[in-house]
């Protein structure tokens, strides 16, 4: 990417209405939207239910959808940390163990992150995967600068 820092978006979709959403999308600049969700077929996803949101991405910002299966949690990780059967530290200890053995940082190419975002569904990145997703690539890649969009 000859020399240029690379930046990595992230975004959760609760808790924000369409027009905020895909505003913070457009204001950004990114040119790619990576959905890591588990679950991005579910009617409760609403306006960011993986089909309409593909579309409405394309028709809205210019900007191309991807899924990315290997930046998801595992089924039964995400279930027992919603349902409270581990903690936070827990869960994001297994979810840094998983990318490591997905050797995500190989098999990934940091070009096809560059401008892009990474879209999960929780409102804060505090406690959510795409943070620690970013947080990951950006120290194996380097060079890399995390912006949550709030």
């Amino acid at each position: 990417m000859g020399g240029k820092m690379m930046r990595l978006f992230t975004i959760g979709f609760t808790k924000k209405k369409a027009r905020e959403f895909f505003g913070l999308l457009s204001d950004s600049g990114a040119t790619a939207l990576v959905d890591i969700r588990l679950r991005n077929r579910s009617q409760l996803a609403g306006f960011a239910k993986r089909d309409d949101l593909e579309f409405f991405l394309s028709e809205i910002c210019d900007m191309h959808y991807r899924q990315e299966l290997l930046l998801t949690p595992t089924e039964q990780a995400l279930r027992d940390y919603q349902h409270g059967a581990v903690s936070w530290e827990r869960y994001a200890a297994e979810y840094v163990r998983l990318l490591e053995g997905r050797q995500v940082e190989a098999v990934l190419s940091p070009a096809d992150f560059n401008e892009a975002v990474l879209l999960c569904s929780e409102a804060s990145p505090d406690r959510c995967h795409r943070r620690l997703a970013a947080e990951y690539l950006a120290s194996a890649w380097g060079d890399t600068g995390i912006v949550h969009l709030l």
